[in-house]
């Protein structure tokens, strides 16, 4: 099996591309960056110089993805979602000077394992969103996401819980702490501000 490199997509030679993977028109992918087996990279898609991707991690058209960004295993990143990479962003010093690749220090946005950001939501660096999470379209990420959260707004906050399906947990009756999801049945619990998924 092998990568699949639409001819006007932008690969830098130092770029790994794993086995299976598709990058469609016009996306671009840095130096150094490393992407792996069965991912996709949408339309006009960007990929900073040494991202690190998992396998089967789709970036939907147009998404931004800027080093040193780490994205897990099945991580999905909708449309036109941006993640930063610049905690205080200038084009400047303070002397009006330009600024050039060490006048500042790349920060990261890291995504953990089978997570989805929505489209044109906004994770600002450094700040990780957690195992399974759900980040609404539209947000504005400004702080870690626990894992399994559902987190949507400006700024985004948790409005509830999401399963490995990506379906809203079910509060079970009679049981407080305890979630279930209603596709799969799969049970979770939750215990100060955390949800682990129950044995």
């Amino acid at each position: 099996m092998s990568s699949r490199i639409q001819p006007t997509a932008q690969v830098d030679e130092t770029a790994t591309i794993g086995d299976g993977t598709t990058v469609w028109d016009l996306a671009q992918i840095r130096e150094d960056a490393r992407l792996g087996s069965g991912c996709i990279v949408g339309r006009g898609a960007y990929v900073g110089p040494g991202v690190r991707m998992g396998d089967n991690v789709k970036l939907q058209n147009y998404a931004l993805v800027y080093e040193p960004a780490v994205l897990g295993d099945g991580v999905f990143v909708g449309p036109a979602a941006v993640f930063t990479n610049d905690h205080f962003p200038r084009s400047v010093d303070p002397e009006g000077r330009l600024k050039r690749g060490g006048d500042w220090e790349a920060v990261a946005v890291v995504v953990a394992e089978g997570a989805s950001v929505g489209a044109r939501s906004v994770c600002v660096a450094p700040v990780r969103i957690g195992r399974w999470a759900l980040v609404a379209a539209g947000a504005v990420v400004t702080r870690d996401v626990p894992d399994f959260a559902l987190v949507a707004g400006v700024p985004a906050r948790r409005i509830g819980w999401v399963g490995r399906a990506g379906v809203r947990l079910i509060e079970r009756a009679g049981e407080p702490g305890a979630w279930e999801c209603p596709e799969t049945g799969a049970l979770y619990d939750e215990l100060d501000g955390e949800l682990v998924e129950r044995a």
